[in-house]
């Protein structure tokens, strides 16, 4: 068997998509007498700064023969990727194996793909070790990450994708919006992220000028396909089902606030300590402590309603908190409220006068002025709490690709998930 690997041809101005370039390069692949036995869409690393929106890579694998695959792996990412974008650096890998059995090594890289910054140069020097064939950029990085995926990682999904006819792409697409809607209720909750259906969003169509006309997400191939054949759309001239890591958090790692580093992606526990301040731009602020140990975590003004959530926790409270660590600041992107401050020190009400006492002096506790009853110190009162013990998430319309929706199940604690 032959494994090809593509990442790095599209552009965050000009469009194009690695997803499209992979689908024409099957086609060739075919064309020549092949067969794709395997298509794999892998998200790397959300923190590179060099990325595209989704930092997709992808792997096809195929019967046909190393040399004649890399040649129309190669002729058709030449053919399409957008090399006049100064930051588009494609890469194309091809490898004499099977994905099930690639190299430790491949599969320790496509995981550190996913939650490191690696180097071209690291990417290189496997590549010469293994003997695999390989060409271009910065783009070897992901090309060779998703060799290794199939022995990477464990939990995975599926994206339907439809493409439209590239003459149209930079013009408006021509989606019935009420079909979306109708398919995503009918596919919910194998489907997810398809709509977002409070900010009324079509989450599964982008806005990118590239070819991708929708994708649909969800657990198994047949749910996606079945909802995208009920979409009502301008022509589709292509589509493609994926088998892909997103909506798995397989980005996350589990971290301590003393370890955290800028550039990767975490699951951390600790205490608020600063309660949410709702700052400039509405982005929410708050931290959480471990000990002396302190993370400032955000959430951002575009994850809209999630920001209630996180201006609903209170100084005490017990959390987890996920998301990408950068310039010391973790962006949320879910979190989990474990252990909730149940009640609050306020001042003694007088029993007899119903009204809130004085200080009596430093140390001398509290006295009515009306009626001189005293008490020895403040008292505790329970506290109303409208955020419940569980998980919250972002909405769909501002899910990463490769976070992992709470409808998917499997968390730890109560979930909130959000449509």
């Amino acid at each position: 068997m032959t494994l090809v690997g593509l990442d790095d041809t599209d552009s965050r101005t000009e469009g194009m998509c690695t997803t499209y370039v992979a689908a024409r390069v099957a086609d060739a692949l075919e064309a020549a007498g092949g067969h794709v036995e395997r298509r794999l869409l892998i998200r790397l690393n959300p923190a590179v700064e060099y990325k595209t929106r989704g930092n997709a890579a992808l792997c096809l694998e195929t019967d046909l023969d190393p040399d004649r695959a890399f040649e129309l792996a190669t002729a058709t990412v030449d053919e399409l990727a957008v090399v006049d974008d100064p930051r588009t650096e494609p890469g194309v890998v091809v490898a004499d194996a099977v994905a099930a059995d690639v190299p430790d090594t491949v599969a320790d890289f496509a995981r550190r793909a996913l939650r490191e910054r690696l180097r071209v140069a690291d990417a290189v020097a496997l590549l010469e070790r293994l003997e695999y064939r390989h060409e271009g950029g910065r783009g070897r990085i992901g090309a060779l990450a998703a060799l290794g995926a199939h022995r990477a990682f464990d939990d995975w999904t599926y994206e339907h994708i439809a493409y439209r006819d590239l003459s149209r792409c930079g013009t408006p697409r021509e989606i019935d919006g009420e079909s979306v809607h109708a398919a995503a209720e009918d596919a919910y909750p194998e489907a997810w992220d398809t709509v977002d259906r409070v900010e009324d969003e079509l989450v599964c169509v982008p806005a990118a000028p590239g070819p991708i006309l929708y994708g649909i997400r969800g657990d198994d191939p047949e749910t996606v396909r079945s909802a995208a054949a009920a979409i009502e759309s301008e022509p589709v001239t292509e589509a493609v089902t994926y088998r892909t890591n997103q909506g798995t958090d397989a980005h996350l790692r589990d971290g301590t606030i003393e370890s955290v580093r800028d550039g990767r992606a975490y699951r951390v526990d600790g205490v608020v300590s600063d309660a949410p301040e709702t700052r400039a731009g509405g982005h929410v602020h708050l931290t959480i402590a471990d000990g002396d140990a302190r993370l400032p975590c955000v959430a951002f003004e575009p994850t809209k309603r999630f920001r209630d959530r996180v201006r609903g926790l209170r100084v005490g409270d017990d959390v987890t908190v996920c998301g990408e660590v950068s310039d010391g600041t973790l962006k949320l992107e879910k979190f989990a409220l474990r252990d909730p401050v149940t009640t609050e020190s306020v001042v003694p009400t007088c029993p007899d006068c119903d009204r809130s006492m004085k200080s009596a002096g430093r140390n001398q506790g509290y006295r009515c002025r009306d009626c001189g009853t005293t008490a020895p110190g403040r008292v505790e009162r329970p506290l109303d709490r409208q955020l419940e013990s569980g998980w919250y998430e972002v909405p769909p319309c501002a899910r990463r690709h490769v976070a992992k929706p709470l409808v998917r199940g499997g968390f730890d604690a109560p979930t909130h998930p959000e449509r």
